[in-house]
């Protein structure tokens, strides 16, 4: 069966420091593959109509075959990312997701961009009472919010953020189902999900 074609761009947020890990986690080797092109194909299966990478010069997805965008600030977080991602995306919605949650699957991804488009608001999983604002879905409209907060040196925190733009209406939240919360485990360390994992050569 053919999948339908909706109107969001994805992106591959890669850009982090890795400080806990010790060096760029985008370039693991997990059961054979480069972190960065495991979740590069997790996205480019949810079927976006654009993809790219949000990341840093010197990151190992340099000569990927998808556009890499870089934070026209560096050192701003995630935040800075997502930023330089909406300013890129050229469709109504943007699915993000993070280079460290390589348990996300293609299927739970696109479930959640049809729920955002039907819903006409961005949506974010929420597990413990914390939003997971590396796997959600951004709609192009909140870019102007996110360009205020740089701006004014407001508080940064993507949880910050949410937790203001779903009071306002431009986001919903939902509770991943028990079988799913496994999905938003991330990877700091290369023992975290007892993943057959290699540290990149140097």
């Amino acid at each position: 069966m053919t999948t339908v074609s909706l109107p969001f761009s994805a992106v591959l947020l890669a850009g982090g420091k890795s400080a806990r890990m010790g060096f760029d986690k985008a370039g693991l080797v997990i059961e054979g593959q480069p972190l960065w092109q495991r979740q590069l194909a997790t996205l480019r299966a949810s079927k976006p109509r654009e993809l790219f990478i949000s990341g840093r010069p010197d990151g190992p997805y340099m000569g990927a075959d998808v556009p890499i965008v870089f934070d026209a600030e560096p050192g701003l977080g995630p935040i800075g990312g997502l930023a330089a991602a909406l300013r890129q995306a050229q469709h109504p919605y943007l699915l993000v997701l993070a280079v460290d949650l390589p348990a996300m699957t293609s299927g739970f991804l696109r479930g959640m961009v049809e729920t955002a488009i039907r819903q006409d608001a961005g949506l974010v999983p929420c597990v413990d009472d914390r939003f997971e604002p590396l796997a959600a879905v951004y709609p192009q409209k909140c870019l102007s919010v996110v360009e205020e907060i740089l701006s004014s040196g407001a508080d940064r925190s993507l949880q910050g953020f949410l937790a203001a733009a779903v009071t306002h209406g431009i986001f919903t939240c939902f509770s991943p189902q028990e079988a799913e919360r496994s999905l938003f485990q991330n990877l700091n360390a290369p023992d975290d999900l007892g993943l057959r994992i290699e540290q990149p050569e140097p």
